[in-house]
């Protein structure tokens, strides 16, 4: 939706089609947390953490064993990532993007008056372990190096800021420069600002291929027909690699499964928190959105399935009890899952296929979704209308060559 808002603001006439209903993916369940500035997945000791989670469902970062050649292969390819090195080429690359993505998202809201509960005030990181909290000081110790400004706070600086906290809370980091929304209102409200910008918005149109002639995209097949098209962007999340697989495109790619369970505000509910946190050892952040807080958070890979386990729900509510002894023993109103494009390397995929003219990708952005939705749109808005727009090589599909096209499909 981002790129066809920002296509659609820059004079192009724009068509997004939608399999399902809007917000129904992992768009609409989303943690609603827009964090930046953050190392990748992929860090040293990645690969201690991926072999325990075989064993463990309430592990923030769970891999049932199963014979998947696919996966085992992007395992692998993760692991090689796991180091410093690439951690800090990373940072050279998101960090200023981070702080584009907080402009963007600024500018947005104000521009097209949105009402999404948007707040401003960073969000805080706590910890219930000194492991935890050496850890978090460290990476805060790394962020502000790339010009963000994480805070460390005492316990007891935490509750006298919110009261909600429990005592049992070691320290933890305010990271200032990060905002926190309802996910779903943006994303309705941003679809609105994109339809009255012209953009044609199709719900319910499922995507079979994309028609090929001479080596450029000329449209897709759908299940309502032909559409025609001078230029096609996939941004369909970790459905993107088996779409670009038939034409011959292997993109790193993984669904990386989150959930989340959303508690009433209330007696007998969710306490009344007024600043989004993580609770970093269980990696599960916790964000107020009006009369319900959500707790969200975990990563799966199973496969692409909307499968819900009942241990990694239930993983969400033990954190949010550490963390808010307040959180009353009232079921939850909502449970969800959602599946996120996890490359392998870490960072998102952005730009054209350069084996494919007129054919671009927005995928593989992991958990930072929300955070680069707007800033994405910016970005392909911008390479797709202007040829003499640079390509962040970077971001670039083009950075996995070794994954060469072979199209015999179409002439």
């Amino acid at each position: 939706m981002s790129c066809a808002y920002a296509l659609a603001k820059a004079g192009a006439q724009v068509q997004l089609l939608e399999r399902n209903e809007i917000g129904s993916g992992a768009s609409g369940g989303n943690a609603g947390t827009v964090a930046v500035g953050h190392p990748p997945l992929n860090r040293r000791g990645r690969l201690k953490q991926v072999l325990s989670s075989l064993l463990d469902q309430e592990s923030p970062l769970y891999i049932p064993p199963r014979w998947d050649p696919n996966l085992w292969r992007w395992l692998r390819d993760f692991v090689r990532y796991c180091t410093d090195e690439h951690v800090e080429e990373c940072m050279k690359v998101m960090a200023p993007l981070g702080k584009k993505a907080l402009q963007s998202f600024d500018d947005i809201i104000e521009e097209e008056a949105i009402e999404c509960g948007y707040i401003r005030s960073g969000y805080y990181k706590v910890c219930v372990t000194e492991p935890g909290l050496v850890s978090a000081r460290n990476e805060a110790a790394a962020i502000e190096a790339y010009g963000y400004h994480p805070e460390c706070i005492s316990s007891e600086e935490l509750r006298r800021r919110e009261p909600e906290f429990s005592s049992e809370l070691l320290g933890g980091i305010h990271y200032p420069e990060s905002r926190s929304l309802n996910p779903l209102k943006f994303l309705k409200a941003l679809t609105e600002s994109a339809r009255l910008r012209g953009a044609r918005i199709s719900e319910g149109v499922s995507v079979l291929s994309m028609s090929i002639i001479s080596g450029r995209v000329v449209g897709l097949r759908t299940n309502e027909g032909e559409v025609g098209a001078d230029a096609v962007v996939l941004a369909t999340g970790p459905f993107s690699a088996g779409i670009l697989n038939e034409v011959g495109i292997q993109l790193p790619l993984q669904p990386g499964k989150g959930y989340h369970r959303d508690y009433s505000l209330g007696l007998g509910g969710a306490p009344p928190i007024k600043v989004a946190c993580e609770l970093s050892e269980a990696s599960v952040f916790c964000t107020p959105m009006g009369d319900f807080v959500r707790f969200a958070g975990t990563m799966e890979f199973s496969g692409l399935n909307r499968v819900m386990r009942t241990p990694r729900l239930d993983q969400l509510t033990n954190a949010a009890r550490r963390c808010f002894p307040g959180l009353g023993s009232d079921g939850p109103k909502s449970e969800w899952c959602g599946l996120r494009p996890m490359a392998s390397d870490g960072m998102p995929i952005i730009g054209s296929i350069q084996d494919i003219k007129g054919l671009s990708v927005a995928t593989g952005h992991g958990m930072l979704g929300l955070t680069l939705g707007p800033v994405t749109g910016e970005m392909i808005a911008r390479e797709i209308l202007d040829a003499d727009e640079p390509q962040l090589k970077k971001l670039s599909p083009s950075r996995f060559r070794e994954s060469t096209l072979v199209n015999t499909k179409n002439p």
